[in-house]
Parts: C-alpha cells; sequence; structure tokens
C-alpha cells in the first residue's frame, strides 16, 4: 500500500509540475508579446529613455496626473506631489522618488519632442 502511495503522489507532483511549467512559459510568452508590442508603439527615442530611466511616458504622465505633455501642468503637478510627500510632513520617501522619476521622463520627452520639431523645421525650411 505504501508503495502504491507514493507512486500516486509521484504522480500527481508530475502532473501539477508539469501544468505548472507550461503556464510559466505561457506567462512568458504574453510578458514578452507585451513588451514588443509597447516597444513598437513608441518611438525608437522614446522608448530608449522608458529603459533608461526606468518608466513608461503612460506611467510618468499617470503619475503626475497629466494627460498630454504640458510643461506649467506637469510643473505643478509635480510640486504639488513633491511636497505632499516629503518626509518632514510625513509623506513616503519612495512615493517622492516615483514623483522625481516619473518628472525626469516627462522631461525627456519634451526635450525629444522639441528635438524632433527642430529638425522638421529644418528639413521644411531645405
Amino acid at each position: 500500500q505504501a508503495k502504491y502511495l507514493a507512486q500516486i503522489i509521484l504522480v500527481g507532483a508530475q502532473v501539477v509540475g508539469r501544468a505548472f511549467m507550461r503556464a510559466l512559459r505561457q506567462e512568458f510568452a504574453a510578458s514578452q508579446a507585451a513588451a514588443s508590442a509597447r516597444g513598437r508603439a513608441e518611438r525608437p527615442q522614446s522608448a530608449a529613455a522608458s529603459r533608461i530611466i526606468g518608466i513608461s511616458l503612460q506611467e510618468a504622465q499617470q503619475i503626475l496626473n497629466v494627460s498630454n505633455l504640458n510643461p506649467e501642468e506637469i510643473q505643478k503637478n509635480y510640486d504639488h506631489l513633491f511636497k505632499v510627500n516629503d518626509k518632514s510632513v510625513g509623506g513616503s520617501f519612495y512615493l517622492q522618488s516615483k514623483v522625481v522619476r516619473a518628472k525626469e521622463r516627462l522631461d525627456e520627452e519634451l526635450r525629444i519632442q522639441a528635438k524632433g520639431d527642430k529638425e522638421k523645421g529644418r528639413r521644411a525650411e531645405t
């Protein structure tokens, strides 16, 4: 009887292990597909900035609660969120650093757009 019980446990563990590995492979494939789709959606410079700073443009906009890239609105929301999350007033250093990273990402996107607009202006002149 102990032999049969051990065999049942072993077969059950193999079945569960295979199912887990299959689910893991599917999740990994879905994650890679989403990442590549996200990379194709962004311009090359913008995608590079997302990788360097570690925050996507959409995530940065959500953190600072801005819908478009308006420098004044970005700065206003940044100042407010940075002050509210200051540790001296009971805020969170983690959240404050997220706000800083989001501002850096949006500033980088504004710089990329300005550079692109400048290049378009040069092409239009020639």
